[in-house]
């Protein structure tokens, strides 16, 4: 079976966010439920620019296969200052050594694990309510006190 070619990813932006300090609720039926509180930070691209408003969740559960179910809730804010909610679901997995190495806040390149997240939007702002129909594609790298997130809408 011949299968069509899969829809473009457009850049949208750079997302730079501070994390704060790892919350482990201990095991629960799925494995470690946690979470991370969200600092502020940066959104710059061709499509949006702005910053992250400090407060949003990060809630994790880290599975006993290895895999970090990831569904992070935050809001943007534009630079004129429109409003956007983003709620973000995906996960972070990789060999055991390089995991390790991230959660000691070592610096591992974004090519030795596998980190994606697929972003929703939901604004009233009428600026930006084109996002409201957009699905959004983002590659992640954890560093030690920030996560980088490179988004990319799908086409």
């Amino acid at each position: 079976m011949d299968l069509p070619q899969p829809p473009a990813l457009v850049p949208m932006a750079r997302i730079r966010c501070e994390v704060g300090i790892l919350v482990s609720l201990g095991s629960a039926k799925y494995g470690e439920r946690r979470y991370v509180p969200l600092g502020g930070g940066t959104v710059s691209g061709p499509e949006l620019n702005g910053t992250v408003v400090e407060g949003g969740v990060d809630w994790q559960v880290n599975r006993a296969d290895g895999v970090l179910d990831i569904a992070a809730h935050y809001v943007l804010r534009t630079g004129d200052g429109a409003l956007i909610e983003v709620q973000s679901d995906g996960m972070r997995h990789g060999p055991a050594e390089v995991m390790a190495r991230l959660a000691r806040g070592e610096a591992v390149g974004r090519d030795e694990y596998f980190f994606r997240t697929i972003m929703r939007f939901q604004t009233g702002a009428p600026a930006w309510a084109h996002l409201n129909k957009v699905l959004a594609l983002a590659v992640g790298q954890r560093e030690a006190r920030a996560v980088l997130l490179d988004v990319y809408r799908i086409g």
